[in-house]
């Protein structure tokens, strides 16, 4: 049968039509697979009373540097404005917007995706996550400087140690090398002086979350951020105000990277798609190539002819 262009791009297109079709089942089927033994944190916001003993803890035990203010001129004082390659963890205040004398205070560090964008874009394994704890880590003898993690992450985590001279990705570990292996927790939840951010599996934290929605439903917005959002995290949060006004973006419930691995899977399983390609190309070639070799072999009995004819005339007028 003749193939062309026309009738290969539609086969393409069909193909794409059957990897998307099934999408929604397969991330189902991903999200039921979160291990039991999955660890994160819960916080709440409600609790939390902004004394940021939690960054100035994580920074001891895990060995960063302090990020002076701009007008801390003795740079004594510890002041990160927002997360980078010298703090893994912040409290931030959220005034509201029609009534300032209202605020609200939010931790931010590594979700912990329960199926991670920065995991499925590094393309050497620098970013892992522990197939039990669910804890996502970076391995520097790995990385190859190329930031993808920075860029597929939803939360906007990861950060680039740009002055360093050996520059390195930073985000929370859920001090899995320091306080958790030592202590049994992450540092910040150590320190938290009103327990607004406490640690456990993410089943019994998730338990925890919805009593509190039970028992004090006049605290809180009824919502538990990351339950659902781009397939679960295991870093949950409770507040008395909208998610939207502590600076969480609004995400879907499907994880990016389970999109984008279900694709890649379903096109390159068994190498059948690519060599379906490379077969279809190779058809092509082939067959260009005889029309070419036709094309010439008719061009050379053309010349023949035209030389036997030009002999016979010559003959001819002798």
């Amino acid at each position: 049968m003749k193939k062309t262009r026309r009738d290969f791009l539609k086969s393409a297109a069909a193909g794409g039509a059957l990897v998307a079709a099934p999408f929604s089942l397969h991330a189902e089927e991903e999200h039921l697979k979160e291990s039991d033994e999955a660890v994160g944190m819960l916080y709440d916001s409600t609790l939390c009373v902004g004394c940021k003993a939690c960054v100035t803890k994580c920074k001891q035990v895990n060995d960063m540097e302090a990020v002076p203010s701009p007008s801390d001129e003795d740079r004594i004082w510890d002041s990160p404005e927002d997360l980078d390659y010298r703090t893994r963890n912040i409290i931030k205040l959220y005034k509201d917007k029609e009534n300032e004398a209202n605020w609200d205070y939010v931790k931010y560090q590594c979700m912990h995706c329960i199926k991670p964008s920065c995991v499925s874009a590094c393309p050497v394994s620098a970013m892992e996550q522990e197939k039990e704890r669910g804890i996502v880590f970076y391995d520097k003898n790995k990385c190859i400087g190329c930031r993808y993690c920075q860029i597929a992450c939803p939360f906007n985590i990861p950060k680039f140690g740009w002055p360093e001279t050996f520059p390195k990705i930073v985000k929370c570990d859920l001090c899995k090398y320091t306080n958790l292996k030592v202590k049994g927790e992450p540092a910040c939840v150590e320190t938290c002086p009103t327990q607004a951010v406490i640690y456990g599996k993410r089943k019994d934290l998730l338990a925890e979350a919805k009593r509190r929605l039970v028992t004090s439903p006049e605290k809180y917005t009824g919502e538990i951020y990351g339950e659902y959002e781009v397939g679960g995290t295991n870093v949950l949060y409770l507040a008395g105000t909208d998610f939207s006004n502590l600076g969480f973006p609004e995400l879907e419930k499907e994880s990016a990277a389970v999109r984008s691995e279900h694709i890649q899977h379903t096109l390159y399983k068994g190498f059948i798609a690519p060599v379906a390609l490379y077969g279809f190309l190779a058809m092509v070639a082939l067959k260009n190539r005889k029309t070419a070799q036709q094309v010439e072999k008719e061009h050379v009995i053309e010349k023949e002819i035209e030389t036997e004819l030009k002999h016979e005339d010559e003959g001819g007028d002798k």
